[in-house]
């Protein structure tokens, strides 16, 4: 899939210093929902914003310095000017600002629905694996603590977080499942089985201790 694609602009420093001036202020997490919004916005990773932020918080460059200067202690003039960006930016349409402006996606559909009639997102999907991992299979259960708390995080029913993850027990080559599996999601998990299954539980756990900060 292919997305429209914008490379940092010296103008993108407004909209990181006006998130970065947002309260509490300060460099926001990676993946809070701000931060991951305005990057879906700009078609610039999470990662890449972040670092641009802690820059902005270290005035690291003498650009900075006079963005600074001139916003850091002005949020109104900080908001028309965001304000205007925004406008000039395709004039409410970024489709057509960026027509013809074209690279593979990256980040973005981790972070949009996996079907059109599913509200999962990938990043759910690596939370439950990440979760996976941490039980065994007679604890995958709706009644289990850990189940019931990331559902209350992600906001999806208990037995849906379980039903997943028996989803995953089918993607789990250790488990030999033969039975069949039938579920519209199961493509989604397969893709994020094969991402993230075989690779180093630690690193998997601290992703999605990050992740987590977007539902907070």
């Amino acid at each position: 899939m292919m997305a429209k694609y914008q490379q940092w602009q010296d103008d993108d420093w407004l909209l990181v210093m006006q998130l970065y001036l947002m309260r509490p202020v300060g460099v926001k997490p990676m993946y809070s929902k701000a931060m991951v919004d305005l990057s879906m916005e700009l078609h610039i990773a999470p990662q890449i914003l972040f670092n641009k932020m802690c820059e902005i918080a270290n005035l690291e460059t003498p650009r900075i310095e006079r963005i600074w200067q001139e916003y850091g202690k002005n949020p109104r003039r900080l908001k028309r000017a965001v304000g205007l960006l925004r406008q000039m930016k395709g004039f409410g349409s970024n489709d057509l600002f960026y027509e013809g402006v074209d690279i593979q996606e990256t980040f973005e559909g981790d972070f949009r629905p996996v079907s059109d009639n599913s509200p999962i997102i990938p990043v759910m999907l690596i939370l439950i694996l990440d979760l996976y991992f941490r039980l065994t299979p007679i604890t995958m259960v709706s009644e289990t603590p850990e189940i019931q708390q990331l559902s209350r995080l992600i906001k999806i029913p208990a037995r849906e977080i379980a039903d997943i993850m028996d989803i995953f027990q089918h993607c789990d080559p250790y488990l030999h499942r033969k039975d069949v599996m039938f579920s519209p999601l199961f493509p989604a998990c397969q893709t994020i089985w094969q991402r993230y299954g075989n690779s180093d539980t630690e690193q998997l756990a601290s992703y999605a201790s990050q992740l987590k900060e977007y539902f907070k």
